[in-house]
């Protein structure tokens, strides 16, 4: 595909170093599938990145990774954005398309400070913000404590060799991404369930853009996608918001797919599992299954699922 005459592409990215090492690989991915193409990333300061004494759920949920390079996107400032998939609220505006996936990560999460969850000192505190790890690091280790932590990696390493914490949990695939990808003991994602989009690089751009939208499907990872969009509509079929503690792994069996999903109540107290066959697209399905988790659910595990975000 020709595309020398064309005017080049603008890539909006976060500016934080995992943002910006995502954004390189998809414009590298870009550059390979289309030589010619001039690809130019515009970096964006995200609301998300700017206030981190704060959970994300107590500032505005997901929508802060997203706000400021949506608002550039349908104001044609850029052409394409590069997103973290886990970091991206369910419902978006019909203006935007999810175009394209890359080839999905290591969904694993890592511990960094200690041997295993089982090695971790009584009483030991645990910095995250992240819902799904705190219920799931308390339903194992309800002797633990959760301290918030929020901000990139570096940041979160800085504040644990500070003493703020006596461990944390972070993605593998950021870490692999940052070329950090020895550091801490990845947790086995089939007993440790990883977010749902976790490890997932989504590529969005305005729905009536075709000419970018064909650039795109170049680089789409087809089995990729499929997971992510199906761990999207069962977070959206169940109203998962950004206090919701849910976990879910995908994997690919021939043609379908499996996931193993877990809702927790935010103390970890409380634990839903489930496991469910789904064909690709089929969101039928994916409603039935999340439908069947949320009737086995206790209270206090449904208060949290009532809206998605």
């Amino acid at each position: 595909m020709t595309t020398r005459a064309n005017p080049p592409l603008r890539l909006g990215t976060r500016r934080s170093p995992l943002a910006l090492a995502q954004a390189e690989e998809a414009r590298g991915r870009l550059l390979a599938a289309h030589p010619g193409l001039s690809v130019e990333l515009v970096p964006v300061t995200a609301s998300g990145d700017k206030v981190l004494d704060r959970p994300l759920a107590e500032i505005g949920g997901k929508a802060l990774w997203t706000k400021e390079l949506d608002h550039w996107l349908l104001s044609g400032e850029i052409d394409l954005a590069v997103h973290s998939a886990k970091d991206v609220e369910t419902l978006r505006p019909a203006d935007i398309a999810l175009a394209a996936v890359l080839p999905r990560e290591d969904v694993a999460d890592v511990l960094v400070g200690a041997a295993s969850i089982a090695d971790l000192p009584a009483g030991a505190r645990i910095g995250t913000s992240a819902p799904r790890r705190a219920a799931q690091l308390l339903h194992h280790r309800p002797d633990c404590r959760v301290v918030g932590i929020r901000g990139n990696v570096a940041t979160r390493l800085a504040k644990l060799a500070a003493g703020e914490a006596d461990a944390t949990l972070l993605a593998r695939a950021g870490l692999n991404r940052l070329g950090q990808g020895e550091l801490g003991v990845p947790l086995d994602p089939a007993h440790w369930l990883p977010a749902p989009g976790q490890g997932a690089i989504a590529i969005e751009c305005r729905a009536n853009d075709p000419r970018t939208q064909a650039l795109l499907a170049a680089i789409d990872d087809a089995p990729s996608h499929a997971a992510l969009l199906a761990e999207r509509a069962l977070l959206a079929a169940l109203g998962g918001n950004c206090h919701s503690a849910v976990a879910v792994l995908t994997r690919a069996e021939g043609t379908n797919l499996h996931l193993t999903a877990a809702l927790f109540s935010p103390d970890g107290a409380e634990r839903i599992d489930g496991e469910a066959r789904v064909a690709p697209g089929d969101v039928a399905a994916l409603n039935a299954f999340a439908a069947s988790l949320l009737a086995r659910a206790t209270p206090a595990i449904t208060h949290h699922f009532n809206g998605a975000a």
